[in-house]
């Protein structure tokens, strides 16, 4: 399995020719430069994790492409599928599995939207975890986390005890371009220190790890 970053949430994986991109982005630029893609998928409808004004490019770049995004969002899609907590997905030998159905709590007054993380998976390799915009599940088995590190839903007491709960054999951050570069230590010192995983991987965004 490679795992490429591609800005914020967004994240590539790779399972020997089938190519997944997860959650592009306004944050994601170079996400939609990529051509050959077996999935897009979608956790949630919020800007940084889908920019409704350029996904239609890049499905139309990759017409192969299997589309899947959270049900909420699905319905304002042409052409793509729903996901759901526990549905499965088989793409080119790779099992895509929905964990979740709600984003997290941003504020008492504000209605959630709904989030479905997915579980990416295949015979023979690690079994990866993107959560979207929630700490809320935490599915068992994972050995990749993509670990949110910072959201207006998030503290960090929070990062940590939720990097604890998946206790993965390795982590790498998303969902930090809200951090301020100077600040961005204070952040990631926590998660070290506390969250308890030896192999924690400070990918940049454009970073990347085969596993």
């Amino acid at each position: 399995m490679h795992v490429t970053r591609f800005g914020h949430a967004a994240v590539l994986v790779e399972v020997g020719t089938t190519r997944i991109l997860l959650d592009p982005g306004v944050f994601s630029d170079r996400a939609f430069e990529l051509t050959d893609l077996d999935a897009i998928v979608v956790t949630h409808q919020h800007p940084d994790h889908l920019d409704r004004e350029r996904i239609g490019a890049l499905v139309e770049a990759n017409p192969q492409a299997r589309l899947l995004a959270e049900p909420e969002t699905a319905a304002t899609l042409d052409g793509w599928e729903p996901t759901g907590a526990d549905l499965t997905f088989e793409v080119g030998g790779v099992t895509l599995t929905g964990v979740g159905s709600q984003h997290a709590v941003i504020l008492p007054s504000l209605p959630r939207v709904g989030n479905v993380g997915i579980l990416v998976a295949a015979e023979g390799e690690p079994t990866l975890f993107h959560p979207g915009d929630t700490y809320e599940h935490r599915p068992e088995g994972v050995d990749i986390l993509a670990l949110p590190l910072s959201a207006p839903w998030a503290k960090v007491s929070e990062t940590v005890d939720f990097l604890q709960a998946v206790a993965p054999r390795t982590a790498f951050p998303i969902h930090d371009c809200t951090v301020a570069e100077a600040a961005y230590g204070i952040y990631w010192m926590h998660v070290e220190d506390h969250g308890g995983v030896d192999d924690l991987q400070r990918l940049a965004q454009d970073g990347a790890l085969r596993l």
